[in-house]
């Protein structure tokens, strides 16, 4: 059996506080196989958005070994997480982050040019029309709904071709007819280009779309459960169609 793409062992996360430290993460164990689609639940501070960053490199642990794209995290710099980012991850936040002065083409641009890529403007407009943009490639963010926005953070995540994608609440600040529009839209982009997605939700009807639920309380996995989704043979998703 090949290596998982994500492999965590016995992870610790605390902060400090004027109370003293506060433990985040306790003891978190997981190994997440090349293109599986992971959900992470979990009420308000069990410790599940705080997972989603230790293992994009995000947030240092404390204590414990991280594995993602054969790599050992823990010992890299900034500037080596950085590199592994850029060259293996696309995050997606449920604040769209996008930047308010240039346009959905150079927003999506953006990482692609600073990685030095000739064809970054090229490859841009081809991800908006992936995600139903064709038509807004011009428009700034304050000009776009925020389903489109989204859309727009989407484009840009996918665009050094991520081999794992990580979703924190994609559609928290979403109403909940565009919100599944966007969940469909990610579990097609996923399936299509065989990506490994690790999403954190409230959603149970969404994480149910996944093929594995990871139920986490207290900062510790407290259910590790496969779903029927990957039998389904799309991971029951359906592909969006544009807003």
């Amino acid at each position: 059996m090949s290596e998982p793409i994500i492999k965590l062992d016995n992870v610790h996360l605390s902060l400090t506080s004027r109370a003293g430290p506060v433990h985040i993460l306790r003891g978190v164990s997981l190994a997440i196989p090349h293109g599986q689609s992971a959900a992470i639940v979990g009420p308000s501070g069990s410790g599940k958005t705080s997972l989603l960053m230790t293992m994009a490199g995000l947030e240092r642990a404390t204590s414990g070994q991280i594995n993602v794209s054969g790599r050992s995290i823990g010992p890299l710099s900034e500037d080596e997480l950085a590199m592994l980012r850029g060259a293996h991850m696309g995050i997606v936040f449920q604040s769209f982050h996008l930047v308010p002065t240039m346009t959905a083409l150079e927003n999506v641009a953006l990482p692609m040019e600073l990685a030095g890529d000739s064809k970054a403007f090229e490859t841009a407009r081809g991800l908006l029309d992936e995600v139903g943009l064709a038509a807004r490639v011009e428009h700034f963010p304050a000009e776009l709904s925020g389903g489109e926005q989204q859309r727009v953070a989407i484009a840009r995540a996918l665009s050094r071709s991520p081999e794992i994608i990580f979703a924190d609440e994609p559609t928290g600040n979403l109403d909940g007819r565009t919100g599944r529009q966007i969940i469909d839209l990610l579990f097609g982009l996923r399936e299509r280009r065989n990506a490994t997605l690790v999403m954190v939700t409230h959603d149970n009807k969404l994480a149910a779309m996944a093929d594995r639920i990871i139920r986490m309380a207290d900062g510790a996995i407290v259910s590790d459960e496969r779903t029927g989704a990957s039998d389904a043979g799309s991971g029951s998703a359906m592909h969006a169609v544009s807003s």
